[in-house]
């Protein structure tokens, strides 16, 4: 069993609020008041709290099916989580056939759900993506890992006289803001240098209390400085990423390096593992289940990364449909020293329309 040292205490609370107004019941077990003692270490059962730290553990499942029955996978589940970045668009262009098949599914009385581990903007940020693409999708329907950020500290009853620093785009500081938490850095740290003098030292506000570390394009040598003495020398300060994504979608040209290597700088100066909010963590997964209150067998997640889509969808016992649009070929999928299978996988999600040509 995996278990993570943390340093904290633990108390109870009777219900947790996010800032959308959802009331979240205390059966998640995820921490309570981390920075309130930090002279008592404790153990994180991560079987109880779901939450994952690093890589995930999974059963090794038999190869992946092509979908050959649309059909019969959209008849079996109510509920469809998507992730965006090489799913439904790839940078800023949308991937071909992805309005009609959200409308199909829509007609069918299907709940869609859209979830993504990029941090650079929040859900309203991307509510006005999605309108500029042409797709009507509520902010409800709408879950980035900034959002997951913020809603874990509220989750753990974050200190209020604490504050978060931010490796990151606008999206979590937005986030953060929305959900009543003190931050510093993020953007307006990106033009900050060093200048090694001698005798110098950096100065890290006491009050820090999680540093908080996403997809930056601003990434940058004072960031790494400036987290490392926060999560080092402050008592009981967090480690929480957004994502641990090797590479993203910034552009349809080519992949990007993504989040994980913000992540793995800080990683290897602190020599601490984050906690991970966004995929594979199935922290966003018991949210948006508790949210809807959907029976997780009754979930298909449809993604394009066998390492968090497909297993966040396992981890969660979900169905998975992994998409050949995105990240992962068919000869990634189909390597030997592969062992994370979804149950299908497809070229697109515009495959399902295939039943629609076939009712014609």
């Amino acid at each position: 069993m995996l278990s993570i040292r943390v340093t904290a205490t633990i108390s109870s609370s009777s219900t947790l609020s996010f800032t959308n107004s959802t009331k979240i019941s205390n059966k998640f077990s995820y921490i309570s008041n981390p920075l309130k003692n930090s002279s008592k270490p404790i153990k994180w059962n991560c079987k109880n709290s779901r939450m994952e730290s690093s890589k995930s553990s999974f059963v090794t499942k038999a190869s992946a099916q092509p979908l050959t029955n649309p059909a019969e996978l959209i008849d079996s589940v109510e509920t469809f989580i998507f992730d965006c970045d090489g799913v439904i668009w790839k940078g800023d262009k949308l991937i071909d056939g992805v309005p009609e098949t959200l409308d199909l599914l829509r007609e069918k009385g299907k709940r869609l759900v859209f979830v993504t581990n990029n941090s650079t903007k929040s859900r309203k940020q991307y509510g006005k993506k999605f309108e500029t693409l042409g797709l009507s999708v509520n902010e409800e329907e709408i879950f980035a890992s900034s959002f997951a950020a913020a809603a874990y500290l509220k989750s753990i009853d974050f200190p209020k006289d604490k504050k978060v620093y931010v490796v990151g785009e606008d999206g979590i500081l937005k986030e953060l803001e929305l959900a009543g938490i003190q931050y510093l850095g993020g953007p307006e740290d990106g033009d900050k240098k060093i200048e090694l003098k001698p005798g110098y030292m950096m100065e890290q506000d006491k009050d820090v209390g999680a540093v908080v570390v996403g997809f930056d394009r601003y990434f940058n040598y004072h960031k790494i400085q400036y987290a490392t003495l926060c999560i080092r020398e402050n008592p009981g300060c967090l480690f929480i990423a957004t994502n641990r994504d090797a590479v993203t979608h910034l552009t349809d040209a080519q992949e990007w390096a993504g989040g994980g290597s913000m992540v793995g700088a800080i990683l290897g100066s602190t020599k601490r593992e984050p906690l991970v909010v966004g995929k594979p963590s199935t922290f966003m997964m018991d949210y948006l289940a508790d949210k809807f209150k959907i029976q997780k067998s009754q979930i298909c997640m449809v993604g394009d990364r066998l390492d968090t889509d497909i297993v966040f969808g396992q981890n969660g016992g979900c169905k998975t449909l992994l998409v050949l649009s995105g990240v992962t070929s068919l000869s990634m999928l189909q390597d030997p020293s592969n062992s994370t299978q979804p149950d299908f996988y497809t070229n697109k999600i515009s495959d399902f329309l295939s039943i629609k040509a076939a009712a014609v």
